[in-house]
This record gives structure tokens, C-alpha cells and sequence, in this order.
């Protein structure tokens, strides 16, 4: 089969290669046939050598993938050949830990995950596990589907970690994929007040976010985002701010936007330290709140919410053929677009849309 792979350390030694197709299936595995990929942030990361994680060798790529089953393993019972299916991340949990014990499998300490630590989705076919697959619901393409995981991260960033009453005033910083999605889900709890902090780069994903719901735009070199911040209802900050950026610069700005007895949600991270005092968050007695991965649960809502077309990102997404990869790797980089959707056995006739 076709794949993406990092097949050595370093910027740009990414290639697509014909290697073997998975032939074993475990008991409960599932195999795919993979319909539609997306590019995520990482990936971006990979290839320009720049990830601060570390990854397989050899690695495939991609995490963010939907497909078709063509084989299962002799003790699944909830999927069979046919079925339109999307896979979480987790390829593998070690479900001994307490972490395993109560649910919450994606802060296993010996979580493997697909396009890191394991192959990943960047291929014609993909080998994955029952327990973390879901059914896609009819009428929702394979370019939707494949953005599950990114829309579930956001889910899990807005909706299960943060709080949002209506008519709060809800401030998103960076409008990149995460950042546009945590923006949709976040509208959805009616705010008072919406808005998405960018820069003059990001003109293209800011006009996405208008699209989306924004109330406002801010782009940090025309206005300080800050007191643009103050200037909304009552001039303390906002209720909630949702960091999707991952430089400490912004969560310092997040600091001091934030409102007393507020909360920053951070989901965007980097390898650089902090480098700046944390005192004003406990002045201001706010809460900070990391947010990683997504629970099972919210994949399902998620999928649901896609199929009434509550969330859709669809419109930030450009779809290319696998030979057109490097394409959709540098324009995606550029900003040309939010999102980039590979089809690694081409369309087949399915709608885009």
C-alpha cells in the first residue's frame, strides 16, 4: 500500500512509499480502508523536524482519519464489513492504570497513539482496535468524518473542561484549526460576547471565524487584544479564555484578560518555559486549566452534532489526492487554509461535501 512516512529524523525527510499492508488482525482489530486523512499540527511539526515529542522511526503519519471496514478480528461484534466507521487516537492502552481503571484512557501513562508512537493514518489502510471506533452517521462525507478528532479535542477543551453560562463573554485565541472548532462549540452554549484574537497572517482563518460566529476579530498588530478585551460589557475581561496557541506569550496575554473568578483553558502547548510570574492569576483568583486529548463520549457527541450540521469544518478544509501531499503540507503552513484533507485511495465517488 501508499503511505506518508517519516522515514528518518530531521526537516522535510517525509515521503511517500509503498510499503506492506497490516495482515494480522488481533482478536478484536479492525482493518480500514482509509477514505480521507487530515493534515494536523503535529504532522506540520514532523515534517519540518520541529516536533518536541518524540515519534516512532519510520514513522506513518496522521491521526485524524475515517474509512471503511474490510476485515475484523474473530471477536468483534459491534462493526462488520461495510460499515463507515471513525477511529480515535489511542492505538493502544494499557488498561491496568487508574487512568484505565475509571475511563480515562486518554491520560494513560503508556498510551500509544496513531501517527506519534504508532503508525498512523496516512495510509491506504489502517489497522486500529474496536474499543475506540464509532459509526458515521449517513449523510456526513469522509472529509467531515476525518475531522472528528480535531472537533473532539475542541469539544473536550469547551465543553468538558471549561464553563460557559449563557451571555458570557468568551475571548478564543488563535484561529487555527483547534481554535476555529473550539469557537463553533463554544457558540453553541450561547456566549454574550465571542470573539478570536489573531494576526495579520491569519486573515484568511479570521474571516473563517466571522463565518463561524465570531462577534469580533482581533488582530493583535492593529489593537492590543487586551484592552480591546477590557472594553467589552462590564471592563473586567472575560469569562472565559480559551488559549489554542502554544507560545507562553499568549497565555500570558490570557492572564490579563481574564476577568477575576474566571477561567483560561489552555490547549495549545510548546516546548518553551513559561518566563513570566504567575501571581496575577492568583490575584485575580482565576482558574487555569489544561485540556488534552477527548473521552469517548465526546466523540459521540461530536458525531452528532456534525450530522445535524451544528458543527461543521467543512469549510475551513481543502481536500488533495495522496501524490499531491507536499502541496497540502505547504499550504497548510502558509495559512493558505485551516485545514488540509489527504485521500489516500482517492475520492471513489463519495461527496466531498
Amino acid at each position: 500500500m501508499q503511505a506518508l512516512v517519516q522515514y528518518e529524523k530531521g526537516s522535510r525527510k517525509v515521503r511517500l512509499e509503498t510499503i506492506p499492508a497490516p495482515d494480522e488482525l488481533g482478536p478484536k482489530d479492525i482493518l480500514m480502508r482509509v477514505q480521507a486523512v487530515g493534515v494536523c499540527g503535529s504532522d506540520l511539526h514532523i515534517y519540518h523536524g520541529t516536533n518536541g515529542f518524540p515519534v516512532k522511526p519510520r514513522l506513518v503519519l496522521g491521526h485524524e482519519f475515517t474509512g471503511v471496514v474490510v476485515d475484523v478480528g474473530p471477536e468483534v461484534r459491534l462493526f462488520r464489513k461495510g460499515d463507515r466507521i471513525v477511529s480515535e487516537t489511542p492505538v493502544y492502552v494499557c488498561d491496568a492504570c487508574v487512568y484505565c481503571r475509571s475511563g480515562q484512557f486518554d491520560l494513560c501513562p503508556r498510551r500509544l497513539a496513531f501517527g506519534a508512537t504508532a503508525d498512523g493514518g496516512m495510509a491506504q489502510y489502517v489497522r486500529t482496535r474496536e474499543a475506540i471506533c464509532h459509526r458515521v452517521p449517513d449523510g456526513l462525507s469522509p472529509v467531515q468524518a476525518a475531522l472528528t478528532e480535531p472537533a473532539a479535542v475542541a469539544y473536550n477543551a469547551v465543553a468538558h473542561h471549561s464553563h460557559i453560562r449563557p451571555g458570557d463573554h468568551v475571548v478564543i485565541i488563535g484561529p487555527g484549526p483547534i481554535g476555529l472548532m473550539c469557537l463553533q462549540v463554544a457558540k453553541l452554549a450561547s456566549p454574550g460576547h465571542l470573539a478570536i484574537v489573531g494576526t495579520k497572517r491569519d486573515a484568511q482563518r479570521l474571516a473563517l471565524a466571522e463565518r463561524f460566529g465570531a462577534d469580533e476579530v482581533i488582530v493583535v498588530e492593529e489593537e492590543d487584544a487586551v484592552a480591546r478585551t477590557m472594553a467589552v460589557g462590564d471592563g473586567f475581561g472575560a469569562d472565559l479564555v480559551v488559549d489554542c496557541v502554544g507560545i507562553s506569550a499568549t497565555l500570558q496575554s490570557s492572564i490579563e484578560m481574564v476577568r477575576h473568578g474566571g477561567q483560561v483553558t489552555k490547549v495549545g502547548w510548546g516546548p518553551q518555559p513559561v518566563g513570566f510570574s504567575l501571581d496575577p492569576l492568583i490575584q485575580k483568583a482565576a482558574r487555569l486549566q489544561g485540556s488534552f486529548s477527548h473521552k469517548y463520549y465526546q466523540w459521540e457527541n461530536v458525531l452528532k452534532l456534525m450530522a445535524r450540521q451544528a458543527l461543521d469544518p467543512l469549510p475551513m478544509t481543502k481536500v488533495y489526492g495522496m501524490d499531491d501531499w507536499e502541496r497540502a503540507f505547504d499550504e497548510m503552513h502558509a495559512l493558505q487554509h485551516a485545514k488540509s484533507v489527504l485521500l489516500p485511495n482517492g475520492d471513489e465517488g463519495f461527496p466531498i461535501g
